[in-house]
């Protein structure tokens, strides 16, 4: 019984102690004075902001394309026969300038057997020339300068008008029309096996060299125009529609540091699946040298055109693809924006915020909307924008 009571009595001690112990911690808690809080500092970023501020705005276009000939075609044998030389050596990479013989095929039986007909018919015609004397005078006096103008080796003058339709028989009957237009497709021919040029420029491949034989219809060569060329430069379809047939642009090789003027001369009417751009073409009078070669790659630099009620800032400022920052009661709020266009690496042109908001002009890294900031200097947008 005493062991028990002993039990209870530590037991009641211990509970005791730590009843004590637990009120003197509650009374310590209660009568301590509460540790003065120190008010939150809010960090403060120092930004560049501009007006926003509206006005005309030329925004000019480039763009680099490729550059081809004006003229690009195959020379086609109208003749079979042996090639002979022409004024130019017929061998890739030759030169040549508009009218000069580039090749002939060999033309003497058909230019002997013309002469002969010529002879043939005027004997013809000398043998009716006193019928028509007699039967037609009022035609004679044309026929005779007719006669007279036939030269061998020339082709046929034109036939004198016929009016009357009896007289018009008696020449049938002499075989004398249609004589003259078998005469007349002969020399025809004839004028196909020998080829001139078309304009100034180079053969780019050569398939027969002079002394070959060629068939009708054969290829000879391949020639471009070098004194015309076009670049074709493709475009956004917004970009595109600010260029016009007819204007002026600059054209620019990285390369040879060579610059020239050229002019707009079409534009694609569709857009190209590929690259989703509509192609525009320039043309550049290359004559004068220094000269650029076809299929260089060049710049063009297409002039400005105006675009109203816009204002023009670095492209780097713009996030999340058309939101910007602006400051409202000294915090950074978020806005959208209307791009119109993107004038080059550097700048884009915009509208779409209210003239008068104190737009960011720097671009912000790690910052939220609603931070704090404060101008830190406040200068004219154009200075802020690196063209």
């Amino acid at each position: 019984m005493r062991k028990i009571d002993r039990r209870i009595l530590v037991i009641a001690a211990l509970i005791f102690i730590i009843g004590m112990a637990y009120g003197l911690m509650r009374y310590l808690i209660l009568i301590k004075e509460e540790p003065k809080m120190r008010p939150k500092m809010e960090s403060k970023r120092y930004v560049k902001v501009g007006e926003v501020k509206y006005t005309t705005i030329l925004s000019p276009t480039s763009a680099p394309g490729r550059l081809s000939p004006m003229a690009e075609f195959d020379l086609i044998a109208e003749a079979s026969g042996k090639l002979l030389p022409g004024s130019v050596q017929l061998k890739k990479g030759s030169t040549f300038r508009k009218g000069q013989v580039l090749f002939t095929v060999y033309p003497n039986e058909l230019a002997l057997s013309i002469k002969a007909s010529k002879s043939q018919y005027l004997n013809t015609l000398a043998n009716i020339l006193p019928d028509i004397k007699i039967d037609y005078p009022e035609q004679i006096k044309s026929f005779d300068q007719f006669f007279s103008a036939i030269k061998i080796d020339k082709n046929l003058p034109p036939l004198p008008e016929i009016e009357s339709e009896q007289f018009k028989i008696f020449l049938s009957s002499r075989n004398l029309i249609s004589e003259y237009y078998k005469i007349k497709k002969d020399e025809l021919q004839l004028s196909r096996h020998t080829v001139y040029a078309p304009f100034n420029g180079t053969f780019s491949e050569v398939f027969a060299e002079t002394g070959a034989y060629v068939n009708t219809g054969g290829k000879v060569a391949r020639m471009i125009q070098t004194d015309m060329l076009e670049l074709e430069v493709p475009l956004e379809r917004f970009d595109a529609e600010w260029v016009k047939i007819g204007d002026e642009v600059k054209v620019y090789s990285e390369k040879s540091g060579l610059e020239k003027k050229g002019r707009v001369v079409r534009k694609n009417l569709f857009i190209d699946a590929n690259t989703q751009s509509q192609g525009v073409f320039i043309r550049i009078n290359n004559a004068s040298a220094p000269r650029f070669l076809a299929g260089e790659y060049l710049k063009a630099f297409f002039p400005g055109h105006p675009v109203k009620n816009a204002m023009e800032v670095p492209r780097n400022i713009v996030f999340n693809s058309d939101e910007v920052f602006v400051i409202e009661a000294g915090r950074l709020k978020k806005k959208k924006i209307n791009i119109i266009k993107i004038n080059n690496e550097n700048t884009l042109v915009f509208n779409g915020l209210p003239e008068g908001d104190s737009l960011v002009m720097q671009p912000l890294i790690n910052v939220h909307e609603g931070s704090l900031v404060d101008v830190h200097k406040a200068n004219d947008i154009k200075n802020k924008v690196d063209k």
